[in-house]
């Protein structure tokens, strides 16, 4: 299932062709995670993200995993529309070949006061490691199944928000982000954070649908924030890095 990528130093588990479902540093690499103190518009974002990791002495195929806010959710089209025109960069760096995509990535959509175009919140490459504990970013996954059919034909209890739907749709995004994790051989209690999005009251599921299966072994961070497709709710991502920096 897994691909690897050895322009980047790491491996990565297929999904579409806008991102992938995950990455893992190789063996004496590892992931370092930087997060924009302010966000940047995704022009300017890959501009800055270039010359930070050119001067880490990195190629910049080592780009792996990305957070982007949107302003706003968008229909299909419309997503199709935006990751049409975010892999030209990708293309042009040497990492999108057309039809796989090697890099991670979670993009919701503040609720409120969101940026006025999409932008980046935080990048992630691979380095040389300092020490041996392995890395990875699970990318961000919502309460759909993979596979055909549009998103309402897979998204669990399709726009109902009842807490009986809203316990079905965290379970599904809780296997998704299992099957991730599991695919690269790791678990929750592998894990250094874990990210939350949804601007519905999860809380009557925290405790047996996420605390209990092990998601908030480092504690969770909840972002007021969408899925990026109109009637998706839930939405999480994690990640095992040890190296992380905010410029």
């Amino acid at each position: 299932m897994m691909r690897d990528f050895p322009a980047g130093n790491y491996r990565y588990i297929p999904a579409v062709f806008q991102y992938s479902s995950g990455v893992a540093a190789d063996a004496d690499f590892e992931i370092e995670r930087v997060r924009f103190d302010k966000w940047v518009p995704l022009a300017d974002g890959f501009a800055r993200i270039a010359d930070y990791i050119l001067a880490a002495d990195r190629p910049l195929t080592s780009f792996c995993a990305c957070e982007l806010r949107s302003p706003a959710v968008v229909d299909e089209a419309g997503f199709r529309k935006f990751n049409e025109h975010y892999v030209k960069t990708l293309a042009e760096w040497g990492i999108f070949d057309g039809t796989n995509n090697p890099v991670a990535r979670s993009n919701v959509c503040l609720e409120i006061d969101p940026p006025s175009e999409p932008s980046f919140y935080a990048f992630s490459f691979t380095r040389p490691s300092l020490g041996a504990k392995p890395t990875f970013v699970i990318a961000g996954g919502a309460e759909a199944r993979g596979g055909p059919g549009t998103y309402p034909e897979r998204i669990t209890r399709y726009r109902e928000t009842s807490p009986d739907a809203f316990r079905e749709k965290t379970r599904m995004t809780m296997s998704n982000m299992e099957e991730r994790l599991d695919a690269f051989g790791f678990s929750w209690k592998d894990t250094t954070a874990t990210q939350i999005y949804t601007v519905q009251d999860f809380h009557p599921v925290v405790a047996n649908e996420l605390v209990k299966r092990g998601a908030s072994r480092q504690g969770m961070t909840w972002h007021f924030a969408r899925p990026p497709v109109v009637d998706l709710e839930f939405e999480m991502d994690t990640r095992r890095v040890i190296r992380e920096f905010v410029i």
